[in-house]
């Protein structure tokens, strides 16, 4: 490996596969682009369509971390666990590929608005090219319950309305291949010599040189401390709880934070690790009469739930995953039990694997098999959260994860708005069509009725949609992290290309704006030069 290169790229996540992939196309661009994570191909099931429950309980590529004890959602440490290996959480999410909202983009800057970017996504499906799955007498039962409540049918998710509307998603697979970017990108496309790929290379920071210019990155690779020089431009791509992690070791953020733990300032920027945010859910679980014939996400509904937010009337703020049990049920709980059942204190690899073992014998008895058959849930995203929180150092350790605090419901009309949508998901899931399978509410439960009540099992169930975005928020305001063109302010020849940048999330799933971002970064650095 040359030890010099016209651009690094660090996080081979949906963004930046596709920076590096697109910075590459000019020959004579020298590229590297720097992974944390692993291969996808020493993990098959992050090439395959149905590997995503498998990829989501296998700990080589699905990180975990977990936020501060949450003040508004019973003190829980939420599980804040992403995508570790080539292709990100784009390699082990549920492959949901959606634009989002016209409306979404009206908060963004200028530049960045729906018809700005409508160019740019057309561009990347062409390449990626996804696919919506078949509907199943299930999912039809559910568009009807919920036309029933107010829901109007759509065949395309994707056209910028998700005003009150149902439809099945796009999603990045075709045939039994999952299309990540990294698929569809850099694997597709073949070796280039011009385009080094260097999987489990963990970045420890940018270098700085003394006119505050970035020029080369730190990274562990093969138990060796490297450095590698970028000769015209530095992305960051690691997505909205590493970039800003990286950015606080490099030194860049707020001053006080950083002299706390004895880092050399080299742009004091209160903004870095300020507003992060994230669509926190809850799911309300239903037991059928007869099975449910579906094994995907594939079905999602967007609607406006509180009527007293100052949102645009025709802004649809929670969205509504209809999620079939059998798909996934053992690997989620897998996932997401053993840190509520054990201890803090006793937490560890060797008890997860003792309590994911435990769940994995009892899912083989036929019971609790056949339960599982005819269950499914109705899962309340809150799309458009108001609340904002933060990410800081607790070590200067690269391995020793940052305090990840999305401060879920801090702000009173997020919590307003879930119990308001706990009740649109139970009259969609007490609706004709899905009571016609028998459906009846098994969580929260028919005592579960006062506002008071269900605002208790929204903060005692929650748990994140793995959408973290906007710990480097971009706007024109030098209060914000970064310009427009993506350029971090205070330094030079650094950008920042992923959800962290979002300065308010889309009412939809992050993957497709994520790779918006990675692609209109390439754009901007190509046009520079």
């Amino acid at each position: 490996m040359s030890d010099a290169f016209d651009y690094i790229v660090v996080g081979g996540g949906s963004a930046g596969c596709i920076v590096a992939a697109e910075l590459a196309k000019d020959s004579r661009a020298r590229v590297l682009l720097l992974e944390a994570g692993p291969t996808a191909e020493e993990h098959p099931e992050t090439l395959v369509a149905s590997g995503y429950k498998e990829a989501f309980i296998n700990d080589a590529v699905m990180g975990e971390r977990f936020s501060v004890p949450q003040d508004h959602a019973a003190k829980q440490r939420v599980f804040a666990g992403t995508g570790t290996v080539m292709g990100g959480s784009g390699s082990v999410n549920g492959m949901v590929y959606t634009r989002g909202a016209r409306e979404d983009y009206a908060q963004w800057p200028d530049g960045w608005h729906w018809d700005d970017n409508l160019a740019d996504f057309e561009a990347i499906e062409e390449i990626l090219r996804p696919h919506q799955r078949p509907p199943t007498l299930w999912t039809e039962a559910c568009i009807a319950s919920a036309e029933e409540n107010g829901f109007e049918r759509k065949e395309d998710l994707n056209d910028g309305n998700m005003s009150n509307v149902i439809g099945y998603e796009w999603m990045s697979y075709e045939g039994d291949e999952r299309r990540s970017s990294y698929v569809a990108f850099i694997k597709d496309a073949g070796a280039r010599e011009n385009l080094t790929v260097l999987p489990e290379a963990r970045a420890h920071r940018v270098v700085f040189t003394s006119d505050k210019r970035a020029r080369a990155v730190e990274f562990e690779h093969e138990g060796e401390l490297k450095r590698a020089a970028a000769e015209r431009q530095i992305v960051l791509c690691a997505g909205a709880l590493e970039t800003p992690k990286l950015l606080l070791l490099s030194g860049i953020g707020p001053s006080e934070h950083l002299r706390a733990f004895d880092i050399p300032i080299v742009a004091d920027r209160p903004c870095v690790g300020s507003g992060l945010h994230d669509h926190p859910n809850v799911p309300i679980f239903f037991k059928a009469s007869r099975h449910i014939d579906c094994f995907y996400p594939q079905l999602y509904s967007f609607y406006r739930t509180n009527q007293d937010s100052d949102l645009p009337p025709s802004q649809s703020d929670t969205c509504y995953v209809y999620w079939p049990a059998p798909s996934a049920m053992k690997q989620m709980a897998q996932r997401m039990l053993p840190p509520q059942v054990i201890p803090h204190g006793f937490y560890g690899p060797r008890s997860r694997a003792m309590v994911r073992g435990m769940i994995g014998a009892a899912f083989k008895v036929g019971a609790l098999q056949r339960f599982t058959d005819r269950m499914f849930g109705i899962i309340l995203i809150l799309g458009k959260p108001k609340s904002r929180g933060t990410l800081r150092l607790q070590s200067t350790h690269v391995t020793e994860q940052a305090l990840i605090d999305p401060a879920y419901y801090s702000n009173e009309e997020d919590m307003d708005t879930m119990i308001e949508g706990v009740r649109v998901a139970r009259r969609i899931g007490n609706a004709t069509s899905l009571t016609a399978w028998g459906a009846k509410e098994l969580m929260p439960g028919k005592r579960v009725t006062s506002d008071q009540a269900i605002a208790k099992y929204v903060r005692k169930n929650t748990i994140t949609t793995y959408h973290f975005a906007g710990s480097c928020g971009m706007g024109v305001c030098d209060s914000d992290a970064v310009d427009t063109e993506l350029r971090l302010r205070g330094v030079t020849g650094l950008r920042v290309a992923d959800a962290s940048v979002i300065p308010w999330t889309p009412v939809s799933a992050l993957n497709a704006p994520s790779m918006l971002i990675g692609y209109r970064a390439a754009r901007l650095i190509r046009n520079a030069r």
